[in-house]
C-alpha cells in the first residue's frame, strides 16, 4: 500500500492526466477515422479494409506480450510520453509524404501498424498510472469519469473527421494528431508521478522471466483467473453487436447515412451517460453483482436487437452502451484495486491481449455466419449466451469471495 501523502494533490494530478490523455486520444481518433474512411472511399475493397484492420489489431496484440513487462519495469510516465512521441513522429512522416504527393497504401498500412504498436505500449501503462495518482476509494468515480470522457471523444471524433475530410487535404489532417500528442506530452510533463519502487531498482531478471512471472501470478490468483475467463467470453459474445450492427441496419432499414450516424451516436452516447452515472454513484456494495447485472442487461438488449424496428434498435444500443460503461468502469477499478502495483502493467496487458485477440476471432466466426443466416438470429443467440454468462458471474462463489478477499 502506498502512503497517503502521495495523494495530497491527486485531484489536480488526475485532472491534468485525464485532460492530456483526452486531447491525445481525440487527435488519434480523428486521424484513424480519416485513414479508415480514405481506404474505404478510394479502394471500395473488402480485402484492403481487412489488411487495414489487421494492421490495427495484429501489432498491438504482439507488442502487448512485452508492454506489460515494460510498464512494470520502467517509469510508466516516460513510457506514455515516448509512446505518444513515437506515434506523433511517424504520423508526421506520413503527413509530409501525403502533402508531397506520395500516397501509396503500403505506407498507410505501415504507419497504421506503427501507431498500433505505440497504442499497445501505452495502454497498460496508462491504466497502471491511475492508481498511482488516485486514492483507492476514489478509483470508481475516476474510472467512471474517464470512461465517460473517452466515450464522448469517440462520439465527437467521427463527426469532426468527416467535416475535415470534406474541407482539407488528408495530409493536413494528420498534423492534428501531431499537435494533440505534443499537447498531451507537455501536460504530462507537469504532473509529478513518483516511480514506484520496482522501477527505481536495478532489474536482475530478464524480460522472459518477468513475463512468465506475470502469467504465473494471473494463473495462481483466483480473482484474476476467473475475471480473465469471463472477460474472454464477454468480448467474444459482444462481437456481433460491435461489428455487425452496421450491416444489420443497412440490410434491414436502408443505406441512409443518417441511420449509421444515429447508430454510432446511440452507443457512444450510452457509454457517455453510463460513465457519468458511475462517476455520480462513486461505488457499489458488491461490484461483482453489478458486473453480472450489467452483463445481463447487455445480453438482453443484444437479443432484443432482433426486433424489427429501427428506433427500438437505436434505443437498445443506448441502453447497451450505458450497461457497457458500468461493466468497463467496475472491471477496471477491480483490477486496479486487487492487483499488486508491480504486476498491474502485465495484468492490464493480458486484458489488452484478450480484447485485441478475441474480437477479431469473433469476426472470423460471426462475419461469415452473418452471410449465411439472418444477423438478427446471431444477435438473439449471442444475447441469450450473455444472459447465461451473467448468471454464471452472479452465482460464481469463487469469484465473489476472491473479489472480497484478494
Amino acid at each position: 500500500m502506498q502512503p497517503e501523502n502521495i495523494y495530497s494533490n491527486w485531484k489536480k494530478d488526475i485532472i491534468l492526466f485525464m485532460s492530456g490523455q483526452a486531447v491525445s486520444l481525440f487527435g488519434s481518433a480523428v486521424v484513424e477515422f480519416a485513414l479508415v474512411w480514405h481506404i474505404t472511399l478510394v479502394t471500395k475493397s473488402g480485402v484492403m479494409m481487412t489488411i487495414g484492420t489487421l494492421c490495427v489489431f495484429l501489432p498491438r496484440l504482439i507488442i502487448s506480450l512485452f508492454a506489460g513487462v515494460w510498464a512494470d519495469r520502467h517509469n510508466r510516465k516516460l513510457l506514455v510520453i515516448f509512446s505518444d512521441a513515437g506515434i506523433a513522429f511517424f504520423t508526421l512522416l506520413l503527413a509530409i509524404a501525403f502533402l508531397s504527393g506520395y500516397q501509396e497504401f503500403w505506407l498507410i498500412f505501415v504507419i497504421l501498424g506503427i501507431r498500433s504498436i505505440g497504442t499497445g505500449m501505452q495502454t497498460p501503462a496508462v491504466s497502471a498510472i491511475i492508481p498511482q495518482i488516485v486514492p483507492s476509494n476514489k478509483l470508481m468515480r475516476v474510472n467512471g469519469i474517464n470512461g465517460s470522457l473517452q466515450s464522448a471523444i469517440m462520439l465527437l471524433a467521427p463527426a469532426v473527421s468527416g467535416i475535415l475530410i470534406a474541407v482539407m487535404p488528408l495530409g493536413a489532417i494528420f498534423f492534428i494528431d501531431v499537435s494533440t500528442a505534443i499537447i498531451g506530452i507537455v501536460i504530462l510533463l507537469f504532473i509529478k508521478i513518483k516511480p514506484y519502487e520496482k522501477a527505481q531498482q536495478e532489474q536482475k531478471t530478464g524480460y522472459y522471466d518477468e513475463l512468465k512471472a506475470g502469467l504465473v501470478y494471473a494463473k495462481s490468483n483466483i480473482f484474476i483467473k476467473e475475471m480473465l475467463i469471463l472477460y474472454t467470453f464477454y468480448f467474444f459474445l459482444i462481437t456481433p453487436a460491435a461489428f455487425l450492427s452496421q450491416v444489420a441496419v443497412v440490410r434491414s432499414y436502408g443505406e441512409d447515412v443518417w441511420r449509421l450516424t444515429a447508430l454510432e451516436i446511440a452507443f457512444s452516447g450510452g457509454m457517455t451517460l453510463g460513465g457519468a452515472f458511475v462517476a455520480r454513484l462513486g461505488g457499489f456494495k458488491n461490484n461483482i453483482n453489478v458486473i453480472a447485472i450489467s452483463c445481463f442487461i447487455i445480453g438482453l438488449t443484444n437479443g432484443l436487437l432482433a426486433v424489427h424496428d429501427f428506433y427500438f434498435f437505436i434505443t437498445m444500443m443506448v441502453v447497451m452502451g450505458i450497461a457497457g460503461a458500468f461493466f468497463y468502469s467496475i472491471e477496471t477499478t477491480l483490477f486496479q484495486e486487487k492487483v499488486e502495483p508491480d504486476m498491474q502493467g502485465r495484468i492490464f496487458s493480458l486484458l489488452q491481449i484478450v480484447a485485441t485477440a478475441v474480437m477479431p476471432l469473433g469476426m472470423f466466426v460471426f462475419g461469415p455466419l452473418g452471410d449465411l443466416i439472418k444477423i438478427e438470429i446471431i444477435f438473439a443467440v449471442s444475447g441469450i449466451l450473455l444472459v447465461i454468462l451473467s448468471i454464471y458471474i452472479f452465482f460464481n462463489k469463487k469469484l465473489q469471495e476472491a473479489a472480497k478477499n484478494s
